[in-house]
């Protein structure tokens, strides 16, 4: 069985003294470095948040305050802070995350007016990014997934890998929440067993 390590958003903004911090997220780099390492992985995908300046997500271009949730395009759309601007340092992947073993990164949110949490699609569901050709391209059946943020990138893109038809796993020691609310961590991980993800140690 042919599989890949999907690496979701390990990107300066989203690392301690980026402008949308998850907590403790640097933690979760060694043990990822430590994977592609120790692992034999036909395929690594990076995914990266890549936001133009006017992204409608930014409570700045809503005249919102972070945290506020407004309607976008037909679904709630939280507000963050803006952040993984296009070419800005904090797009780019943290220094410390080696990425030498890296064949293919998939870049999402580009459109103004949708944002994509995860690394398959945006979430209206109306424009793929490219990732579920790619790996079926490449006839990859198993998939394990970590990254930032648990609660939103990383929970959005193991529930569409599994929709897609993946095995998939995610590392619960290679990803941090973000936790707008306190058991938002918790609730993802419910979230995806329910629907077949396979949580590793």
């Amino acid at each position: 069985m042919k599989k890949a390590l999907i690496i979701v958003d390990v990107q300066n903004d989203f690392c301690e003294g980026g402008s949308l911090a998850v907590p403790d997220s640097k933690e979760i780099i060694p043990y990822i470095n430590l994977l592609m390492e120790e692992n034999e992985y036909d395929q690594i995908v990076l995914t990266q948040d890549w936001h133009p300046a006017d992204h409608k997500s930014f409570a700045s271009n809503n005249r919102k305050n972070v945290g506020e949730t407004i309607i976008l395009n037909g679904i709630p759309q939280f507000m963050w802070p803006d952040h993984c601007v296009q070419g800005s340092f904090g797009a780019d992947f943290h220094p410390d995350l080696n990425t030498q073993k890296v064949t293919h990164t998939i870049q999402k949110g580009k459109n103004s007016l949708i944002d994509s949490y995860s690394g398959f699609q945006d979430n209206n569901h109306f424009m793929k990014t490219g990732l579920d050709d790619f790996l079926k391209y490449h006839e990859i059946q198993l998939l394990e997934i970590v990254g930032l943020a648990l609660d939103y990138c990383v929970k959005f893109t193991a529930l569409d890998a599994v929709a897609n038809g993946y095995v998939t796993c995610v590392h619960f020691n290679g990803t941090r929440a973000v936790n707008v609310k306190p058991d938002n961590g918790k609730d993802a991980i419910y979230d995806m067993i329910k629907k077949g993800v396979t949580i590793l140690g």
